[in-house]
């Protein structure tokens, strides 16, 4: 008997994006009807979206069955409602994750499919070339220079972001994974399947503006360097004995001086000031890092779900397991 076509559901978390839905929803449509011997399916969440976002969600879904929305509460962050579309993804046999901004193009999403058929597990899209530009690309550049060097996960491809395709297995590994400071690109690469690589340019938005703001962009870049580091913590005890060092060897340094009846020097208000100033610095900067770990420890101990669901695919009823995976 011939083999079953196999079933590929498609990702997307959404917010806010009106303006772009509808070439979203043309373009996906247009490569499902190119690729007939696949089962497909657009898993979209809804991540809260207060402008008419949902509204057409639930008008291509009642188009078009191989359409379906997953409607959250209230907007989690898009790795909340990345892990709720991986939740209801998970009897697919491959899912691809990607924006809805058309920034990545779903014309790729055949060559994803093609590596997974030889036999890998998960499969990057790896961008050869970005449009972003000015700060937010500087912005991008040095949190990748930084995160390879800190980073205790090695293996991470830093040009390739959330777009890729994961096999059944790297779904159900991402379903153990129970952390709620979720950096996608860590985990991926945590899980350590089978890996293959497809070249692509990442195009501008479609349509609309950008959703992730500076401040969402900076805390997410901080769940990745504190969630897969503890260089940070280290760096804390070596500037500690390293300033402890440097004040014990001066300290030495002018009781000896003193003793010896050679030193003249008086005492100066603003050598006292700096030292009392670059002392504190270096103190609340250590607070500060302590801080943000015991902040996600935090996080973790209350066991809140990640995400909760106010409407499943096709009018369902919210489900009570949603994991806080």
């Amino acid at each position: 008997m011939p083999a079953p076509s196999p079933h590929l559901a498609v990702v997307m978390p959404v917010f806010n994006e009106e303006a772009v839905l509808p070439q979203t929803f043309a373009r996906l449509t247009a490569l499902f009807d190119a690729q007939p011997q696949c089962r497909w399916l657009a898993l979209l969440v809804n991540d809260g979206s207060r402008d008419r976002s949902g509204e057409l969600l639930r008008a291509q879904a009642a188009r078009d069955p191989r359409f379906q929305t997953v409607e959250l509460t209230r907007n989690f962050g898009f790795q909340a409602a990345l892990a709720a579309g991986l939740a209801e993804a998970s009897n697919a046999d491959a899912v691809v994750t990607m924006d809805a901004d058309l920034q990545d193009p779903p014309e790729v999403i055949p060559a994803l499919v093609a590596a997974w058929q030889q036999g890998a597990e998960v499969v990057l899209a790896v961008r050869v070339s970005r449009q972003e530009t000015g700060l937010r690309r500087l912005g991008m550049d040095a949190f990748h220079a930084l995160f390879r060097k800190l980073t205790d996960v090695p293996l991470i491809n830093t040009n390739a972001g959330t777009f890729c395709l994961l096999d059944r297995v790297a779904v159900a590994a991402f379903k153990d994974l129970p952390e709620r400071h979720r950096f996608f690109p860590g985990l991926r690469a945590w899980v350590g399947l089978t890996v293959a690589q497809v070249p692509y340019d990442r195009q501008e938005r479609a349509a609309g503006q950008p959703q992730q703001s500076l401040t969402r962009l900076i805390r997410y870049a901080l769940d990745g360097l504190f969630s897969f580091s503890r260089l940070p913590l280290r760096l804390l005890t070596y500037c500690g004995l390293f300033v402890s060092g440097v004040g014990f060897s001066l300290g030495a340094f002018y009781v000896t001086r003193r003793l010896l009846g050679i030193e003249i020097a008086q005492t100066g208000f603003t050598t006292l000031a700096v030292l009392v100033l670059f002392l504190g610095g270096v103190q609340l900067i250590g607070i500060g890092v302590l801080g943000e770990y015991l902040g996600r420890i935090y996080d973790e101990v209350k066991q809140r779900p990640l995400y909760l669901v106010k409407r499943r695919p096709k009018g369902e009823p919210a489900r009570q397991d949603n994991p806080a995976p």
